[in-house]
């Protein structure tokens, strides 16, 4: 019995690394291999097209630091993900408790609400470029409205803001349903108890609402953040970094200068620089949010 039994815990896990070991591959293959490419590539000065090159070492990296389109653009990543970050975890857990009571048709605001999150956002940014552009400056004419008769697209201090205005319209979905979910495992007991001894709706919100949902938010502040430190399908379709590069982010200047400009290890070294960021910032962040339990405070 016992050499039957330890027969078929080798078959069971031969059977195992059988399945493992494709898709162990694959992902070898096309995550882990060029990762290592791209860390070889980041200290040479190749360009992209040429067939030789010559390793520089970190020349790239110290260029990086002194680059002022560079700091730029990681200024305005940075300002544009803290916006995100704060407007997506704010709107999406009030629209998550507005669509959890009890209103009518709930249903239908749920299908409406999240249409935007299954268009693409290339689409998404040229139908708003087009919104802003034209239909915007008509109304505003139209019904004499200072603020709308210009381009807010056309102006370097305000370009950000309609940017961050599309990515909420459309990004608020997935965090909300994600929020919906979250708010629907509470248990009801506890708000009757709460009500009960008098608790008020702030205290209810602060004391049961909020401990529940903090690893709904560890996963939307993951998400957004990603999202805003990434940004490049709306500054592409919408501005493509405009006007004067002020709504250039990290990852449009990575483009440009990997495959507009010809400075390929160079835009591999950013996007070294930029993996870091994003890794750093979820580990803290993980570590801050990811020990606290439900019954903290």
């Amino acid at each position: 019995m016992k050499k039957d039994r330890r027969l078929i815990n080798r078959l069971n896990q031969g059977m195992y690394i059988s399945f493992v070991i494709p898709a162990l591959l694959l992902y070898t293959f096309f995550v882990i291999t060029p990762i290592f490419i791209g860390l070889f590539y980041s200290i040479t000065n190749w360009n992209g097209l040429a067939r030789t090159y010559k390793v520089v070492g970190i020349e790239n990296y110290i260029k990086m630091f002194s680059d002022s389109r560079m700091r730029n653009s990681v200024f305005f990543t940075l300002r544009y993900t803290v916006m995100l970050v704060a407007g997506t975890l704010v709107l999406s857990m009030a629209v998550a408790l507005m669509l959890n009571s009890k209103i009518k048709a709930r249903t239908f605001y749920r299908t409406i609400f999240f249409f935007p999150a299954v268009l693409s956002p290339v689409v998404i940014g040229l139908m708003w470029n087009e919104i802003l552009y034209r239909v915007g400056p008509r109304i505003g004419e139209a019904l004499n409205i200072e603020f709308l008769k210009a381009n807010i697209l056309s102006d370097g201090r305000l370009a950000q803001f309609g940017i961050l205005t599309v990515n909420l319209w459309q990004g608020l979905a997935i965090p909300t349903v994600l929020f919906i979910a979250g708010l629907q495992v509470i248990p009801n007991e506890l708000y009757e108890a709460a009500t009960i001894d008098g608790a008020r709706s702030y205290h209810k919100f602060k004391s049961i609402t909020l401990p529940f949902l903090i690893p709904i938010i560890n996963v939307v502040l993951v998400l957004s953040m990603k999202g805003g430190i990434t940004l490049f399908d709306l500054v592409r379709a919408m501005t493509d970094g405009g006007p004067g590069r002020a709504t250039e982010s990290i990852s449009l200047l990575i483009y440009r200068n990997a495959f507009v400009e010809n400075k390929y290890s160079f835009g591999v070294a950013q996007s070294v620089v930029l993996f870091l960021i994003i890794a750093l910032v979820s580990s803290l962040q993980f570590s801050v949010l990811g020990k606290k339990e439900v019954g903290e405070r």
